[in-house]
């Protein structure tokens, strides 16, 4: 199993946590299995920004991003060179910190 610190965040996880997950499993997917309700909008097949993080530790170890991730993070509020959509980045062996942007072009949540 491999460790996910998930930094505070105000409406998601106001106090942080440490979670475990297998080596393959999306950051997403950990998450959701914690109860941690990251948006994740599209039903996590890579067509919106909702479950955009940034790994603030152990970016490389996650799997390599796609051509169409690359597309939808160019979307994302906040982008870093560390960000990642949630439900495309893969855990691997290497504990990782993420933090959960404050805001997302999520337009439905929103009210817009």
């Amino acid at each position: 199993m491999t460790r996910i610190t998930i930094l505070p965040h105000e409406e998601i996880c106001p106090s942080g946590a440490v979670i475990e997950a297998a080596p393959g499993t999306t950051i997403c997917d950990a998450l959701l299995d914690q109860d941690i309700d990251i948006d994740h909008a599209c039903g996590q097949v890579c067509a919106c920004t909702t479950c955009h993080v940034v790994v603030k530790e152990g970016f490389d170890s996650l799997n390599d991003t796609t051509e169409d991730e690359d597309d939808m993070l160019d979307r994302a509020w906040g982008l870093t060179a560390q960000s990642r959509l949630s439900c495309q980045a893969k855990i691997g062996d290497t504990p990782i910190v993420i933090e959960i942007p404050k805001y997302s072009l999520n337009h439905a949540k929103e009210g817009h």
